[in-house]
C-alpha cells in the first residue's frame, strides 16, 4: 500500500527570504534565541523551539537555517503520523479499556448510592474523564548547530547537524518498541526510506529512539546502541 504524508508538502527555497517566510506560521521578525521560536510551527504539533532547544550555552544559539527547516519540516510529517498512530493504538484503547472498566464500577457505585438515595458523580457525567485526550511525541534533542553538536559530543557525522534527526523521549523500554514498530510500519507502508532508527541506552541506563529521515540517500540503519 502507497500514501503520501499529508504535512510533507514541498517548499520552494528562497535564499533571499527571511527565516520566517519559511515556516508553516509566521514567525517573530528577528530571531535570536530558540525560545522564540516556540511560536513558530513546523507542523500541527511541533513547533521549531522543541526541534531547536538546547540546554548548551553557544554563540550561535542554535538557529537553523532554511534549508535546515525544510529538512525539520520533512521529519516532523514522520513525526505527526507517529504520534496520530501511537495514540490510535494505544492511548485510545488503553482509555476505551479504562472507559469500560469505570463504567462498570459506575454502575455498582450507581446501584449502591441508588440504594441510599445517592447519585455517583461520574455517573451523573456519563463520560470518561480522560475522553478526548492525545499523549504528545517529546523531543529531546533535533537541530543542533556545529558548536551546540561539539558541547553535547555528537559525532562529526551526525544527522542532527542537518536538522535530519531528532531524539525522541520514552517513558520507558515498552514505549521505545512501541514507537520503532510503528515507524517500521509507516516505512513499510508508504516504501519511504528512513536513514536511522537507533535504540540508544545511556550508561546510567536511560533509553531514548533517534530517528533521522535525509532528503535522498536513505540507508534504513537500525541499530541498539551503547552510548
Amino acid at each position: 500500500m502507497v500514501f503520501r504524508f499529508e504535512i510533507m508538502t514541498e517548499v520552494s527555497i528562497n535564499k533571499q527570504a527571511r527565516l520566517s517566510q519559511h515556516l508553516t506560521t509566521s514567525s517573530v521578525a528577528t530571531l535570536g534565541h530558540s525560545s522564540e521560536l516556540d511560536g513558530s510551527r513546523l507542523s500541527p504539533h511541533f513547533t521549531l523551539g522543541e526541534l531547536c532547544k538546547t540546554s548548551a550555552k553557544t554563540a550561535d544559539k542554535n538557529i537553523p537555517s532554511h534549508v535546515h527547516i525544510e529538512n525539520l519540516k520533512r521529519l516532523c510529517g514522520w513525526l505527526e503520523m507517529l504520534r496520530k498512530r501511537y495514540n490510535e493504538r494505544y492511548v485510545a484503547n488503553r482509555r476505551d479499556v479504562s472507559t469500560t472498566l469505570d463504567m462498570t464500577k459506575g454502575v455498582l457505585s450507581s446501584r449502591l448510592s441508588k440504594a441510599h438515595g445517592e447519585i455517583s458523580p461520574r455517573a451523573a457525567l456519563g463520560r470518561d474523564d480522560n475522553e478526548g485526550r492525545e499523549e504528545p511525541i517529546i523531543i529531546n534533542s533535533g537541530y543542533r548547530s556545529p558548536e551546540v553538536n561539539k558541547a553535547v559530543g555528537g559525532v562529526a557525522t551526525s544527522n542532527h547537524l542537518s536538522g535530519c534527526a531528532a531524539d525522541i523521549h520514552v517513558s520507558g523500554i515498552e514505549q521505545l518498541i512501541r514507537y520503532a514498530t510503528i515507524l517500521l510500519d509507516i516505512s513499510d507502508e508508504s516504501q519511504e526510506d528512513f536513514d536511522e532508527l537507533l535504540i540508544e541506552r545511556s550508561p546510567k541506563g536511560s533509553y531514548w529512539l533517534h530517528f533521522a529521515v535525509r532528503p535522498s540517500g536513505n540507508r534504513r540503519k537500525v541499530r541498539l546502541i551503547q552510548t
